[in-house]
């Protein structure tokens, strides 16, 4: 374990190395197609890849870098933007290629070197992917990260549309470090360099071998899952099928109950409609007699007005009768007494005045005998026959005899 350790982090080295001597020289910005690039990404995959915690999934065990980059995130609120750019890219289905994706993403915004510095600084988080005795959790990681500052120097423009992350294999190209490799220890670290490299050539290759059995795995473990999921699929098809026929039938029928409530509902809406304009109309009706009711009552408030105010008069107007009537009596009363005491008086005068007219002749006013109280007859001064003495009475006769009537 530790000298995978060593040779990745001297593969590293030189990747890093070749990567910045070959950028500058080239001077301008580096592309997708770019062979020290793309060998630059499959060795930092690998070192991302060593000793990471395998994860049961329906595939098999699975190991992703993927789950150690999300943590930056958390960490540094910045590489959000890389990570939400990550997830919308299109075409990406897998843990490794959206990992591969995030590699190429911080290196253009030349924070590749401060992210694995954050990461690696959170060994207790990154514990839950590596393990103990990985890359990352040893101090080679560190070791890369602080070799990952060179890369500020360059240039990138990386167009991810269309390539495919998903299903690239990562071979290192020992080639062009051997080349590497010559020309330094020419100028600088001679024979001990030299069989570092192939020292790291020998495990490359036998990492390529075991990379190249498990791709053949895969792709086996592909094959099956592609006739299973074609076996799948059609089986899914019909139940969703059959599930869509059931669910037109069920949409037909609440269509039917819809149109069935709709119906009733629009019957009742027009029944209750008339219902409305009837107790409008009613409602109208009791309005009008409302106000003539109160014009009738008003007018015979006015009415009992009137004549509780002439009540008021006629009982001052009763007042005074009775007033009236009381003195009337009284003055009655004494009438009354002074008639008595004039019949007391003068009662014995009356009779004999009485007593005389009736004696004395209507006719020659004189005073005739009680034998003459028989004569009666009709004079020109009265139409009621009257008393008269003998001699008028005689004298009346004969007028009345010679008269043409």
């Amino acid at each position: 374990i530790a000298i995978e350790r060593l040779n990745l982090m001297n593969m590293a080295k030189l990747s890093i190395k070749g990567l910045i001597e070959s950028a500058l020289n080239l001077g301008r910005t580096l592309d997708s197609d770019y062979a020290p690039l793309q060998q630059f990404f499959v060795v930092m995959e690998h070192c991302l890849k060593h000793g990471l915690k395998s994860k049961k999934t329906f595939l098999g065990q699975n190991k992703s870098f993927w789950g150690p980059l999300e943590l930056v995130e958390k960490l540094t609120p910045e590489a959000g933007e890389i990570t939400a750019s990550v997830k919308d890219l299109p075409g990406l289905k897998t843990p490794l290629g959206r990992g591969r994706a995030w590699l190429r993403l911080a290196l253009m915004q030349k924070k590749l070197s401060d992210y694995m510095k954050t990461i690696i600084n959170r060994k207790d988080l990154l514990s839950e992917f590596y393990e103990p005795n990985a890359l990352m959790m040893e101090e080679e990681g560190a070791v890369i990260a602080g070799l990952l500052v060179g890369l500020n120097v360059i240039d990138a423009n990386l167009c991810m549309k269309g390539e495919d992350l998903d299903s690239q294999v990562g071979v290192i190209d020992f080639s062009m470090y051997l080349k590497d490799g010559a020309h330094s220890s020419k100028s600088t670290e001679g024979d001990g360099q030299i069989t570092a490299i192939l020292d790291q050539k020998n495990y490359v290759e036998e990492l390529n071998r075991h990379l190249s059995a498990s791709v053949n795995n895969l792709q086996a473990k592909v094959d099956a899952l592609e006739k299973s999921n074609t076996k799948l699929t059609e089986e899914d098809v019909e139940k969703e099928l059959e599930v869509q026929i059931g669910m037109k039938q069920e949409m037909e029928l609440s269509m039917k109950m819809l149109e069935k409530d709709i119906c009733e509902k629009h019957d009742a809406l027009v029944e209750l409609r008339q219902q409305l304009d009837e107790m409008r109309t009613l409602n109208h009706e009791l309005s009008i007699k409302s106000h003539s009711s109160e014009a009738g009552a008003k007018q015979k408030s006015d009415i009992i007005s009137r004549l509780e105010e002439k009540t008021n008069q006629m009982g001052s107007i009763i007042k005074q009768l009775e007033s009236r009537c009381k003195k009337v009596e009284r003055e009655r009363d004494l009438a009354d007494e002074a008639n008595r005491l004039f019949k007391q008086e003068f009662g014995d005068k009356i009779e004999s005045l009485q007593e005389e007219v009736e004696q004395q002749c209507k006719n020659c006013s004189g005073v005739f005998c009680e034998n003459c109280m028989a004569n009666e007859l009709p004079l020109p001064s009265s139409i009621n026959p009257e008393h008269v003495c003998d001699v008028c009475y005689s004298q009346l006769l004969q007028q009345y005899a010679s008269s043409p009537s």
